[in-house]
């Protein structure tokens, strides 16, 4: 008998095929759910199923390869999760794209490509899974935004200007669908060690005790967040425990916001 803190529950998972999505399908199966994971990279897709499989007996996941711009793909992951596993009761809006060019220079091409996948794909899953999560009585939304949602710095203006969108949008969610039963909230994760970061740094022939080293004065703490450090809080916000939290933002950096 499976048990755990999202017994029975169907998670849907954006951006899951690395970093803070991945480990999010970890714990949300660790903690009994069946989970649904999407994410634009196969491969990314494919090492997570087999890790999680791996470390959780009788593990239930399925995957799509999908671009979260695209609507229609939003429909048919919905679809398959829905018919595959009878309902669905989470969703969890993880993906996301970066853009380093400055605010004065960057070009309109480079803002709608932003905006379609880390505020219009955020919508488009919202669209397909809201009359699911609606008829449970009981649906839960994760929007995972950043610390720089509210909080300003230098070179990251395309990313950061759809990370604050994201918080208005769940706000509004919150204040339309809790009619519904259904609560949405936001997680504003600070610096986190995922291979993204990884990876980067390496182009550059820097090896992570570097990395780390470069963040020690970005939060309280004093050192990068671990992803399943942000994989909880998530949990918690999409289980029953946060029964009576919604349109809140939960800011998890490690103080970054306050310094």
């Amino acid at each position: 008998m499976r048990s755990g803190r999202l017994q029975n529950k169907v998670a849907l998972i954006t951006g899951a095929g690395s970093g803070i999505g991945a480990a999010t399908a970890h714990v949300f199966c660790a903690q009994g759910a069946a989970v649904f994971l999407v994410d634009a990279n196969d491969q990314g897709l494919a090492a997570t199923r087999q890790s999680i499989e791996q470390s959780v007996p009788q593990a239930r996941v399925l995957c799509l390869q999908a671009d979260v711009s695209d609507a229609e793909l939003a429909l048919q992951a919905v679809d398959q999760c829905v018919t595959t596993w009878g309902g669905l009761d989470i969703l969890v809006n993880n993906a996301a794209m970066r853009n380093y060019s400055p605010a004065a220079d960057a070009t309109a091409a480079e803002w709608h490509a932003m905006v379609g996948v880390n505020l219009v794909g955020i919508t488009h899953y919202c669209h397909a899974a809201l009359p699911h999560l609606r008829s449970t009585g009981q649906g839960s939304i994760v929007n995972v935004s950043s610390c720089y949602a509210v909080k300003g710095r230098q070179g990251m203006a395309l990313y950061d200007a759809t990370k604050a969108a994201q918080l208005a949008l769940t706000r509004s969610l919150a204040c339309e669908e809790a009619v519904h039963g259904v609560r949405v909230n936001a997680v504003c994760p600070g610096s986190t060690l995922t291979e993204f970061h990884v990876g980067r740094a390496q182009k550059v022939g820097k090896d992570i005790e570097q990395l780390k080293t470069e963040r020690k004065n970005t939060s309280l703490l004093g050192r990068w967040a671990a992803p399943e450090e942000i994989a909880w809080p998530i949990l918690w916000l999409a289980s029953s425990e946060a029964s009576f939290i919604t349109g809140t933002t939960l800011v998890v950096d490690g103080g970054l916001h306050i310094v």
